[in-house]
């Protein structure tokens, strides 16, 4: 079982207009819903590859049981602990005529000590069944900046392997936890290091505490710093489509080959896939299924020698 973590669970909204202008007034093609949040996106392409997947995080509200209500048929477990405040609601809004899209993010629901708590006691019990963890995205309010270090600390003392995927302070401490991967992309890494130069940045995340580094590089593919190698991998070509959620099946596709057992280079390759056939797919968050078998094999990983 591969157990996902989404402190900050969100509905995904996407709306599709002929043209998106602003000031203006527009007319909604077609309107889709679904379970968001990074870790919740994650599990989800995990299930389409497979995997047994569990979600765990917080969910509450209104917004909260039609989250769960979305969540009820799809391969991926829920062990999302309630909380009282409401769910957060994320509004992507797709132009057909560029087909780029904008995104609106609402703040989560607070999150009291004792619901902290409950989620702790929740996360031990699953942790100890894992093959694997992700941990992803934001903290919503009241959960202390140090959150994901904390859960870092119990997969690696329960010697599950751990992935963390989040930006800023809570990267920062959290990776002078030690996870096993941290993904962040290229911002991330600059915000985090003071580099924009991704090979140094990533090594510099090393030294920080991370075991291994992949560095999303959005339509340029990745940079992996590993104790293994470096490798650069990229699609073989530059796509245009919603990027909303590609990351999170860059994640999946690390996490499953883990899971499977296999190299850095096929690791990397399905990461790259997965994340430009999510870009091609037309609704936030899933995958195109046939773009991604075309593209596995196209895609390149090479070992990547610094230009002097």
């Amino acid at each position: 079982m591969i157990l996902t973590v989404t402190l900050n669970t969100a509905l995904d909204v996407t709306y599709t207009v002929d043209a998106l202008v602003p000031h203006g007034s527009h007319r909604v093609g077609d309107v889709t819903e679904r379970p968001g949040g990074k870790g919740l996106n994650v599990a989800r392409v995990l299930g389409a590859l497979g995997h047994d997947c569990v979600v765990t995080g917080f969910a509450g509200g209104p917004t909260g049981d039609v989250l769960r209500s979305l969540l009820a048929p799809l391969p991926p477990r829920d062990a999302l602990v309630p909380v009282a405040g409401n769910t957060r609601r994320t509004l992507a809004i797709t132009d057909r005529s560029t087909g780029d899209t904008t995104q609106l993010n609402e703040p989560g629901p607070q999150v009291s000590p004792a619901e902290w708590a409950a989620f702790l006691r929740t996360y031990e019990e699953l942790v100890a069944g894992a093959e694997a963890v992700a941990l992803c995205g934001s903290l919503p309010p009241g959960i202390h900046v140090g959150a994901y270090a904390e859960l870092v600390r119990i997969a690696r003392a329960a010697a599950v392997p751990v992935l963390l995927d989040t930006s800023d302070e809570p990267l920062r401490r959290g990776i002078a936890a030690r996870p096993d991967l941290v993904k962040p992309n290229a911002e991330e890494l600059a915000r985090l290091t003071g580099s924009r130069e991704p090979l140094r940045a990533a090594r510099d995340a090393r030294r920080r505490g991370a075991h291994s580094v992949i560095a999303s590089l959005g339509p340029e593919g990745v940079l992996a710093v590993t104790p293994d190698g470096v490798w650069r991998a990229a699609p073989p070509a530059p796509v245009r489509g919603n990027p909303t959620g590609a990351g999170d099946s860059a994640v999946a596709g690390l996490l499953s080959a883990l899971a499977e057992g296999l190299d850095w280079p096929e690791r990397l390759a399905r990461a790259v896939a997965l994340s430009t056939a999510t870009v091609l797919a037309p609704t936030a968050g899933d995958f195109d299924a046939a773009a991604y078998a075309e593209l596995l094999p196209r895609v390149t990983v090479e070992p990547h020698t610094p230009t002097p």
